[in-house]
């Protein structure tokens, strides 16, 4: 294919190479949504907050997936678990996220009274939305982890609406 040069005619804007952070703009500009994903392991509430929850992997069997950075140090603990209780956060939930995502462990579940499967799957009330799953497979994908996890089991109740991440803040979703 030959191109011509017509004055008339703008160039495409210039590429920006892929470094961490220019992705991380690129990235956000796509809307995801804000889960936590849960278990109870030996009789104490653990989870990560995700916005790397993808649905609809697979219907059979049925699986989503999360990545999870490899640097989690919550994950090598969490992975353990027999089930995972996946809470769809919405959007009055923020101050939440924020606060089952802190550094600081001690603190992550105060003030929260989750509930637990027979399975542990550690689930957060008020939810827009939640799952029970297991640990199906992981597959190491550069500075990530990506785990594939089967669907158990499921519940909508009618909650608010999801609360998602989008340009590097909580946002909520609304359709009009």
């Amino acid at each position: 294919m030959t191109l011509l040069a017509d004055p008339t005619i703008q160039s495409p804007a210039p590429v920006i190479p892929a470094t961490p952070d220019t992705l991380r703009e690129t990235f956000s500009h796509f809307p995801q949504g804000v889960a936590f994903i849960g278990a109870e392991i030996d009789g104490a509430p653990t989870g990560l907050v995700a916005s790397t929850l993808t649905v609809g992997v697979s219907l059979d069997p049925p699986l989503v997936s999360i990545a999870v950075q490899n640097s989690s140090t919550t994950w090598p603990t969490l992975r353990r678990a027999p089930e995972f209780g996946i809470s769809l956060l919405g959007s009055d939930q923020e101050h939440l996220a924020r606060q089952l995502a802190a550094k600081d462990r001690s603190r992550r579940f105060t003030g929260v009274s989750p509930e637990v499967t027979a399975g542990g799957g550690l689930t957060i009330p008020g939810s827009s939305a939640f799952l029970w799953t297991r640990l199906y497979a992981e597959v190491a994908a550069g500075d990530h982890t990506v785990a594939l996890l089967e669907i158990l089991g499921t519940r909508n109740d009618d909650g608010p609406e999801a609360l998602v991440f989008h340009r590097s803040e909580f946002k909520s979703l609304r359709v009009s």
